[in-house]
This record gives structure tokens, C-alpha cells and sequence, in this order.
């Protein structure tokens, strides 16, 4: 079975070999860039509490952060989506 980083880095190579040379150093000198600013130290861990918030549901009405965690445990999920 292929660990998930090995899969993720033959999703990103294929990825890099699909677009133009041009795209590909562009999005490759970006990488290297946020690699080296050291954000990834000063990012939040597994297990770290994050701040309250409240954000819109899909029927726009607003839901808090604390309000799901007063029933058991917050999965926050980001999709960039297709478009």
C-alpha cells in the first residue's frame, strides 16, 4: 500500500508535468518561498484549540463554533472546490 505522502507527491508531480514549463516554475519558486518564510512553524498543530467563530450555514443562517462543540467534538473541513 502506498503511504499518503507518497501519493500526494506523485498527484503533484503529474499535476507539474500537465502544465506549462513556465506555470511550473512559477508555482514551484512560490512553494520554495512559503517553505522558507517559516510559516509552517507559526501554523496551528493537531490538537491546538482554535478561536470561537461563527460562520453561515448553506441556508445563510449563522452557526458558532461553540455551539457544535457543546455536542461533542469540531471537524473543520476546507474545500477549495472545482471552480
Amino acid at each position: 500500500m502506498m503511504k499518503l505522502q507518497d501519493e500526494l507527491q506523485e498527484i503533484r508531480d503529474n499535476f507539474m508535468q500537465s502544465i506549462p514549463p513556465e506555470t511550473a516554475d512559477i508555482m514551484t519558486g512560490s512553494m520554495k518561498e512559503i517553505a522558507e518564510s517559516g510559516i509552517s512553524e507559526r501554523v496551528r498543530k493537531t490538537g491546538d484549540r482554535a478561536p470561537g467563530f461563527s460562520l453561515p450555514d448553506v441556508y445563510g443562517t449563522m452557526v458558532s463554533s461553540q455551539e457544535f462543540l457543546s455536542r461533542g467534538p469540531l471537524v473543520i473541513s476546507f474545500y477549495r472546490g472545482g471552480w
